[in-house]
């Protein structure tokens, strides 16, 4: 049974390791300045990343990528250092086990925005659970 098409099966495993990530960094940047920290784990991305895309011979020019993806993937990348940078000052000023529920707090922020600007739909049971999951997050992390 192939899970490849599964987009659940990949969600779940994401946080996984976004789990993993908040509590190895939580230890990571105990005694590290933050920014420098986020620059190592970047390296460390980009070159893991490399590895995978020369063994799969994915590894594709740029100019084969239309302006817009390229505009768009820019700005998510800037998205993604800054998001990486205000966590890792989280963590190492705050628990882990309180800042990573409020990063979460994406979840909330990427239904109200796909609903607004992509034009996506949530039901009315789903926008229940965004609420639970706002609430859920507050309660964690101010307890």
């Amino acid at each position: 049974m192939s899970y490849s098409g599964y987009w659940q099966f990949w969600a779940l495993l994401a946080a996984v390791f976004a789990a993993l990530t908040a509590i190895l960094a939580k230890v990571g940047v105990s005694d590290v300045n933050v920014n420098f920290a986020t620059f190592l784990r970047t390296v460390v991305v980009v070159v893991a990343l490399a590895f995978l895309l020369l063994y799969t011979g994915e590894f594709n020019s740029i100019g084969n990528i239309s302006g817009k993806s390229l505009i768009f993937l820019t700005l998510s990348g800037l998205a993604t250092g800054a998001s990486w940078l205000c966590y890792f000052r989280a963590l190492q000023i705050g628990k882990a086990s309180q800042v990573a529920p409020v990063d979460k707090l994406s979840v909330v922020f990427v239904a109200i925005i796909a609903a607004l600007f992509l034009g996506e739909n949530l039901s009315a049971p789903a926008w229940v659970g965004v609420g639970m999951i706002a609430g859920g997050a507050i309660l964690i992390s101010v307890s």
